[in-house]
């Protein structure tokens, strides 16, 4: 049966719009008809490619909530997933999936290969696509664990042979967090030898590198020095310069990775449109309290001779704690913390930085989310001027109820599509322009054929939405707050989103790479 998508078509190329029919039938776009509009029609809803999102982290919510709310409800219909090193699978050895994931799954975590995931995902019926990237921090954590030293040759030899079993079964590529457990015990030279077997088979590489702040351009140095050596397409996650004693390096962190584009060896970067950071809180640990990960830091935080050389090591930090504010709690003593600032509570607590940070954490099975206001609006504005800045949650999916609801995410959960538009607007980018980039620049750039733009032929993944009233609702003290503008959202011709809500209806799959 045919459905019609009527209003200003907006195609995901950069071309100028044009009024006219978006015909679909089954999951693909039958016909594009142009027409000239009524009098009635000069408000006309926006018909664009449906968003996609560059940068997430919803692999796992993708099984707890596959309705995808907070993402399909601003127009997004695939995520590129497995960022940052931590991916869903392969999951084997001592490698455990991040926290949260962990805790919300329960029962439901019954895979180790992708291809395994790829039968839960399927049962689940997702409304999103996914395309879904290999982590590096889940292949060490696999094969070697979290001990902080290099990999053996024979350890190497299984994260390749691991690397290689996983690409065949779907993956994309490799990520690597080489700020986080385990990948920041790594050496160049085993990152490149994984970049490499990617490669081969045409993956991508996505970098969380080993520094966005004080050692940024080194880390720049190094994404370059392995795309050179391996031939990898590679990206760098989440552009910033992180503290403000960096912001002034940007101009030359552009200069940087502009050139390696000029010479063909980046594609880019991709970026949230917020000035705070989020990541979990126990980031902030000392590097040899860190190393084990949650378990082990946990134990440490029990010693109180341990815990106490911890706080003291924190007190010592040269960090503004106002600048922190914690996000995502999980246990029922620290929920009256989320959404305050660490100065706050060491104020209304009558403790230091340390002793604050060392009990939530000990309370919390260190599982606590936290932002961190570290970026300036001036920078976060010359980054999104960028033509080659794609838009990035950097976020899972959320929703305001059930597990999900719980949680207190970061904004950007919700509202990084319609705050990205707003931002590029009003830097000067054209409607069409700024619907290229968050639609047919992200396919093209990954390699995703058939989405991302408006013509005969191809899938039907499709966003009509009100450009004046497009716009993000979630606050960093609220963020279960869909966005408003978006009145429908179709994934393979399933109409997921409508009029403000979820039709119960989900068509997104799992894509290949080809």
């Amino acid at each position: 049966m045919e459905q019609v998508l009527s209003g200003f078509i907006v195609d995901g190329t950069g071309a100028p719009g044009f009024f006219g029919d978006a015909v679909v039938e089954g999951d693909r776009i039958k016909d594009i008809v142009r027409r000239q509009p009524g009098a009635s029609e000069e408000d006309a809803p926006i018909v664009s490619p449906g968003f996609i999102d560059a940068h997430t982290h919803s692999d796992a919510y993708l099984v707890i909530e596959p309705g995808a709310p907070s993402k399909i409800s601003q127009g997004i219909t695939t995520e590129i997933n497995g960022q940052c090193g931590g991916s869903v699978a392969p999951r084997y050895g001592e490698a455990r999936l991040s926290s949260d994931w962990a805790a919300l799954l329960g029962e439901r975590l019954v895979w180790r290969s992708l291809a395994e995931y790829r039968e839960v995902l399927s049962a689940a019926k997702p409304a999103v696509n996914t395309v879904q990237f290999i982590g590096h921090n889940t292949l060490r954590s696999s094969v070697v664990g979290y001990a902080a030293r290099a990999a053996t040759t024979e350890e190497q030899k299984r994260m390749e042979r691991l690397l290689e079993q996983s690409l065949d079964e779907g993956g994309w590529g490799l990520t690597t967090g080489l700020i986080y457990q385990p990948g920041r015990y790594s050496t160049p030279e085993e990152v490149t030898a994984l970049a490499r077997v990617a490669a081969k088979r045409g993956g991508i590489y996505a970098t969380h590198m080993r520094s966005e702040g004080d050692r940024i351009l080194e880390s720049i140095d190094e994404v370059i020095a392995l795309a050179r050596e391996t031939g990898i397409k590679a990206e760098i996650s989440h552009l910033k310069t992180g503290g403000k004693k960096n912001w002034g390096k940007l101009e030359r962190v552009f200069e940087k990775i502009e050139g390696a584009m000029a010479e063909g060896l980046l594609l880019g970067s991709d970026r949230y449109p917020y000035c705070a950071a989020g990541t979990d809180l126990d980031v902030v640990l000392p590097d040899w309290a860190q190393e084990g990960a949650a378990k082990a830091e946990c134990a440490r935080l029990a010693d109180p001779e341990l815990r106490a050389k911890i706080a003291r090591e924190i007190d010592s930090q040269e960090r503004d704690w106002a600048s922190v504010m914690i996000g995502g709690t999980w246990s029922g003593k620290t929920k009256r913390f989320s959404g305050k600032r660490v100065s706050e509570i060491c104020e209304s607590e009558r403790t230091t930085p340390g002793g604050a940070v060392c009990e939530i954490l000990a309370l919390d099975g260190c599982k606590t989310g936290a932002f961190f206001f570290t970026m300036c609006e001036e920078n976060l504005d010359r980054i999104l001027a960028k033509d080659w800045i794609l838009p990035g949650s950097d976020a899972s999916l959320r929703a305001p109820w059930g597990p999900l609801g719980a949680d207190h995410p970061h904004p950007r959960a919700y509202g990084t599509m319609p705050e990205f538009y707003r931002r590029l607007r009003a830097l000067g980018v054209s409607r069409e322009k700024a619907v290229a980039r968050m639609t047919g620049d992200v396919a093209r750039r990954f390699g995703i054929k058939g989405r991302g733009v408006i013509k005969k032929g191809a899938y039907a993944d499709l966003a009509v939405w009100d450009e004046k009233s497009f716009a993000s609702n979630a606050t960093y003290l609220e963020p279960h707050r869909f966005s408003s503008g978006v009145r429908l959202a179709m994934v393979n011709g399933v109409t997921a989103w409508r009029d403000g809500r979820l039709t119960g209806e989900r068509g997104g799959r799992f894509l290949e790479r080809r």
